[in-house]
């Protein structure tokens, strides 16, 4: 199953993150009550990492608020081999 970084950007003031803690935690998803924020470190972000079907289901997971703003990025890992094909691609060969 595909995994997804979902990145959900709120204003630098401290009741914005405070607002946008208390959103994802009152939502009840268990995606969303573990969310990491970077607010402590003047980076005014939460992040969420899920394995769903599609860009459009993570984005789902969001309260309608964030769904708008948020960056969903989908990850993957490389092996050697796979790193080989990926810079032959790049490369054009």
């Amino acid at each position: 199953m595909p995994k997804f970084l979902i990145e959900v950007p709120h204003e630098s003031e401290v009741v914005s993150c405070a607002r946008a803690n208390k959103v994802l935690l009152e939502s009840g998803s268990h995606f969303l009550t573990h969310a990491d924020f970077g607010c402590l470190d003047g980076v005014h972000k939460a992040w969420i990492v899920v394995d769903v079907d599609s860009k459009d289901e993570a984005r789902n997971i969001l309260p309608p608020v964030y769904r708008r703003q948020a960056t969903i990025v989908q990850l993957c890992k490389f092996g050697l081999t796979e790193l080989d094909d990926l810079i032959k691609r790049h490369d054009g060969r």
